[in-house]
């Protein structure tokens, strides 16, 4: 009995019986990759290239167990089969393993036939969940072509063609099944005559796989997409319809059923479109984000709660990209894992730097019912090379996932020959930041802030926006870890509270009744003489320094609350008003509330976020309110978006709102017609 693809890899996890195993494996003719222990299991089982993966949990159920759920996602990903072999006494457990991600089970006493025959139904189910892009068994007579598939002979002057190809080519029965190769490049269109010989000449010369795409000449919109290799004998293409391309994305994408995302199998016939179209180099960059600590979720709240954090984590993610279906796709690929694909133009450094943001999204805490759940995530990036197809880029992106989950250095891994030269993102960004800087690139814009009694704009708070020509807008976020890293952050800080101050002093008349808010930073609170400094500043620029208030994170605050009490005193008694932003995301210590000379206190959007979602919510933003009026202080709710949440916060005793639902940050001409509107 031999497996498919003849000496085709098999993973094997024992931790009773790997050396049985491995030899039954070699018998029948596999090529096994077996592992006495899980450590790195997931790597490893990436790295062997096999599509099915067998667990031995017998005499070690625990054990088994684990290995089934550390591996359930990324077999998921690759289209593997996940066998789990079991002892009759554990037969109990099978509802757990399902529920973990095994697709197949044995329960012993089994013999050796028994167990290969398993195996062999396990990859044929590999093959069909992976679209008939899984391995072949292309070793054995009469298995070598695919439905619509056709060989050439270098040299030769006729194609031999699939009975279904020959068809789709018009072919009648007198015709046979070869055609002259003179004649089936007439088929073609312009484009895809072009098309097909590049590809044929590059396979030539690499020995690489490669493939090209033309209109079907059956018309109906649709186009043949050809995956070249070379074999013994000549060159083999398998070929496979793609369906026309809508403004939405592909023609009848199929749906997540859970998220309302793109599936895995919608996701690897868009990836294969972009490859054999090969636009750019890359032709396509993956990011694969496995949310982490998932299964505890499930463990503590329950399946239903679990979905819902997934939903919501799913939508979080499409918000952040901005799918469009052509250029860049969200899909949810397995259980707890979601694929994002940025065809060209893109860049491993851009995709880098999307991923450290989407960790930082998937970060923020998320609400299900009575339950604040906060997550984590990893991202492997990877993008295409020569030769790839979806099911071995996502393969690649696989692996690159699990080096981030092993790694200590940070959550997103970039796996590449040259992925050395992408940890210099950083290093770009700071250099970008100087000449940003130096040239006065940082743009100011105003968020309003509205009187929740009159619903009139009373004031703005000033935001920092850097539109990088590479990497598009950054926020004040990005913008000030950048400057904290290259030891800029001095500088950054006051070139925006200079830039943002004497803005507000060019404002026109219909602003002059606005109070301005600005930013400082802990960075800010332990410099010299920095209160001096600040309010020297605000008189050169001439803007009222009773109209201006002050933010500093409570983050801020906590580093040195001594010296952060003696700075606000300090610019209180120059007539500035004093805030603090974000509250609600450290320690929020009602002591030092008290013991500092404070006029507003600002909810952090994740607080506000969540009033909607239940009574318990409710319960928390109101404490932080009324511990702000017990202290004499005015509240600003930030994030607001909806009229639901403003309804709640005026219920509360809310002052003040800023967010989404009035305006988001802008410039100075829209902030006056908002105010006069």
């Amino acid at each position: 009995m031999r497996p498919a693809g003849g000496s085709a890899p098999l993973f094997i996890l024992s931790f009773r019986h790997r050396d049985e195993l491995t030899a039954a494996a070699e018998r029948a003719g596999w090529h096994p990759i077996a592992a006495r222990r899980a450590d790195n299991a997931e790597s490893r089982f990436i790295a062997s290239g096999a599509l099915v993966a067998i667990v031995d949990a017998r005499g070690a159920l625990r054990e088994g167990r684990e290995a089934v759920r550390a591996l359930a996602d990324c077999a998921e990903t690759n289209s593997a089969a996940l066998l789990v072999l079991l002892s009759r006494t554990d037969e109990a457990a099978l509802d757990d393993l399902y529920a973990s991600g095994a697709t197949h089970f044995l329960v012993s006493p089994f013999t050796e036939p028994q167990l290969l025959q398993a195996v062999q139904f396990a990859g044929r189910f590999a093959e069909r969940v992976g679209g008939g892009r899984a391995r072949r068994r292309t070793d054995e007579p009469g298995t070598t072509r695919q439905p619509n598939s056709w060989r050439w002979q270098p040299g030769s002057g006729t194609v031999e063609l699939s009975p279904a190809l020959a068809r789709r080519a018009g072919l009648g029965e007198e015709q046979g099944r070869r055609i002259s190769l003179l004649d089936l490049f007439r088929k073609l269109d312009a484009d895809g005559r072009k098309a097909a010989r590049g590809a044929v000449d590059r396979l030539l010369a690499t020995g690489e796989s490669t493939g090209f795409a033309h209109a079907d000449v059956s018309g109906g919109g649709v186009r043949l997409a050809h995956r070249l290799r070379v074999e013994a004998d000549g060159v083999v293409g398998q070929t496979e319809a793609i369906a026309p391309v809508s403004p939405g994305g592909l023609g009848t994408p199929s749906r997540d059923a859970m998220t309302g995302l793109r599936d895995a199998r919608s996701a690897r016939a868009w990836m294969d479109s972009q490859l054999i179209r090969g636009e750019g180099d890359p032709a396509l960059v993956v990011l694969l984000l496995a949310v982490s600590r998932f299964d505890a979720i499930n463990a503590a709240f329950g399946r239903e709660t679990g979905d819902a954090v997934l939903q919501a984590a799913g939508r979080r993610i499409e918000r952040f990209v901005d799918p469009d279906g052509r250029r860049r796709l969200v899909a949810r690929i397995a259980g707890a894992e979601f694929a994002i694909l940025l065809a060209a133009p893109a860049s491993l450094a851009e995709a880098r730097f999307l991923a450290g943001q989407l960790v930082e999204a998937i970060g923020r805490p998320f609400m299900s019912g009575d339950h604040v759940v906060t997550l984590g995530s990893r991202v492997g990036v990877v993008a295409a090379e020569a030769g790839d197809d979806a099911m071995r880029l996502l393969r690649r992106a696989s692996a690159a996932l699990a080096e981030a989950k092993a790694a200590e250095a940070g959550p997103v891994c970039v796996l590449d020959a040259d992925a050395a030269s992408d940890s210099a993102l950083g290093d770009r960004l700071e250099i970008d930041l100087r000449r940003a800087l130096d040239q006065d690139e940082i743009e100011i814009l105003f968020q309003p802030q509205v009187s929740i009694a009159t619903r009139r704009i009373v004031g703005a708070e000033a935001l920092a926006r850097w539109r990088h020509p590479q990497f598009g807008e950054l926020g004040a976020i990005t913008l000030f870890n950048v400057a904290e890293r290259s030891d800029y952050l001095v500088q950054l800080s006051d070139h925006v509270q200079r830039k943002a101050i004497a803005a507000a002093a060019a404002w026109p008349a219909s602003l002059g009744d606005l109070r301005l808010s600005v930013n400082i930073t802990a960075a800010d609170i332990v410099r010299p003489n920095f209160a001096a400094q600040f309010v020297e500043m605000v008189d050169e620029t001439g803007f009222p320094a009773d109209r201006l208030t002050v933010e500093v994170t409570e983050s801020g605050l906590i580093e040195d609350l001594a010296k952060a009490g003696n700075l606000l005193a300090q610019l209180r008694q120059s007539g500035l008003r004093m805030a603090i932003d974000d509250f609600g995301t450290g320690y929020s210590s009602l002591a030092y509330l008290k013991a500092l000379p404070l006029d507003y206190l600002k909810i952090d959007k994740r607080l506000v976020e969540d009033i909607s979602g239940s009574a318990r919510d409710q319960v928390v933003v109101r404490s932080v309110i009324d511990m702000s009026r017990s202290l004499g202080l005015e509240v600003i709710a930030e994030g607001v978006e909806t009229e639901e949440q403003l309804a709640l916060l005026a219920q509360e005793g809310c002052t003040l709102y800023q967010g989404f639902l009035c305006s988001p940050p802008v410039d100075a001409e829209r902030l006056a017609i908002l105010v006069e509107g």
